[in-house]
Parts: structure tokens; sequence; C-alpha cells
């Protein structure tokens, strides 16, 4: 018998099988990232508005400035810390006052160019007069500075 005969076979190419149109996201998650991170950002500006105000309310006060002017201006913390003495900007305590009366406990670090140290201070105010109980100078290194008693 005689084999079938045979057409030559023309090249097919191969063709994948169709997909289905890609579907677009909706942009969703992006505009969520991007809210996010808006909210992130404006909460922490609040934040910092809130601490710049309470730190820049307690240093504008006489008990502050007082104890500041005390501290930077004793010729003991000179000789400790160098000359010119600083106040940094950082202040933590409480400051009360009405009616002519009220207190303090405040603490803020200074520094010269030999080293640092935090001042504490406690004051109680009569008839719109600051009277320190305590002020007091804690370098880093040495001995503590009492304001109080030179």
């Amino acid at each position: 018998m005689a084999p079938f005969p045979t057409q030559p076979q023309q090249p097919q190419s191969y063709q994948p099988p169709p997909q289905p149109p890609a579907q677009k996201s909706s942009g969703c998650l992006k505009w969520g990232a991007i809210g996010c991170v808006v909210i992130l950002l404006l909460g922490a500006a609040f934040i910092a508005v809130v601490v710049g105000i309470a730190f820049g309310a307690i240093r504008s006060t006489t008990v502050y400035k007082q104890a500041r002017d005390r501290a930077v201006a004793d010729a003991r913390v000179a000789a400790v810390l160098g000359t010119p003495v600083e106040a940094g900007w950082w202040v933590t305590g409480s400051v009360h006052e009405g009616n002519g009366t009220g207190g303090a406990t405040i603490k803020f670090p200074i520094s010269g160019p030999r080293g640092k140290a935090t001042v504490d201070a406690d004051a109680t105010l009569d008839r719109d007069s600051w009277t320190y109980t305590r002020l007091m100078v804690h370098p880093d290194h040495g001995a503590d500075i009492d304001l109080l008693h030179p």
C-alpha cells in the first residue's frame, strides 16, 4: 500500500489565546496612602506647635528669666562651664500664677564651651515678687552650685 499522499504543510505562527483586558486599578490604595501620610504630617506639625507654645509660655515667665539670668551670670558657673554660658531651648516644669500669688518648679539646660549643666528652680510668688526656695546648677562634671548661697 502506498502511503497517503501528503500535502506540504504551511508553517503556522503560534498565537497565544486571547487575554481578557487588564483591569485598571481605581487608585484608592494610592490616594489612601497619600491621605495617611498627610494626616501623619499634620499631626506631627500640630504636636510641634503645641510643644513650642508650651515651652514658649514657660520661657516668657519672669521666674524663668530670673533663674536663667542668675545662672548664666554666676562666676562659679562660668568657671565650670566657660563663657559665654547660654540657656538651652528645652524647659520642663510648671508655672502657675493668679491674683499675685503662685508657684513654679522648672528645669532647663545651660551650657558653655567647657561643659553642660542643668538648672533646677523652685519658687513661690507673693505680691508679684518671686522668692526662690531652690536654685541649683547641676554640672555634668563637678559639684553642684547653689545659686542661693554664694
